[in-house]
């Protein structure tokens, strides 16, 4: 409770001297929802639910991303803000199929088989596989490799030994150029 001569004070700032007093400006601005504050800021529980959303429906990787997000859906707020947000939250910095970080809700993040990763890149992005020695080269679209590459590893292929990618060509590396046909025939389905 205010001393009686501070809640005096306040009372008449409050009231001001007509149009200037806080309570008559304050008066005078319409609300948009109940949750919307004076300044057109979201409150905090509307802000954190349309976070959660814009994270679901768009790949959004770092937090000034998130921010262009916020002020285009018309909420302004600082990094500071969307930095607790993010926590408060609990979203997960992920990576999408191309290697590309995105926050992820971290309830509704479904962990994809890998097998179903290696054919959503490969028919996605990749153009053909052809085996040489006991290699087998994955030609790509370009600047997907490293994705294919790293979906290839994933799913611990008893066939390949390892991976290198460059910007458009992944070679895949066997150990003998019999499992390397059979591995570019497998691939080759997955393409198709």
């Amino acid at each position: 409770m205010l001393p009686p001569s501070w809640a005096g004070a306040v009372r008449r700032s409050l009231r001001g001297s007509g149009e200037n007093g806080l309570l008559t400006r304050f008066r005078s601005r319409e609300y948009h929802s109940r949750d919307m504050q004076l300044d057109g800021h979201l409150g905090k529980r509307e802000r954190l639910r349309l976070i959660g959303s814009l994270v679901t429906r768009k790949r959004i990787g770092t937090q000034l991303e998130l921010q262009d997000a916020l002020a285009a859906a018309g909420c302004r707020v600082t990094q500071a803000t969307i930095s607790r947000d993010i926590r408060e939250l609990g979203l997960e910095k992920s990576k999408d199929s191309l290697g590309r970080p995105r926050y992820v809700a971290p309830h509704r993040q479904r962990r994809v088989d890998p097998r179903e990763g290696l054919a959503a890149v490969l028919a996605q992005f990749a153009r053909r596989a052809t085996a040489a020695q006991n290699l087998v080269v994955v030609f790509s679209e370009l600047g997907t490799a490293p994705a294919i590459a790293r979906a290839i590893d994933r799913i611990e292929h008893d066939l390949v030994v390892g991976t290198v990618a460059g910007d458009d060509t992944v070679l895949v590396i066997t150990a003998t150029s019999a499992d390397a046909r059979v591995l570019a025939r497998e691939l080759t389905k997955l393409i198709s």
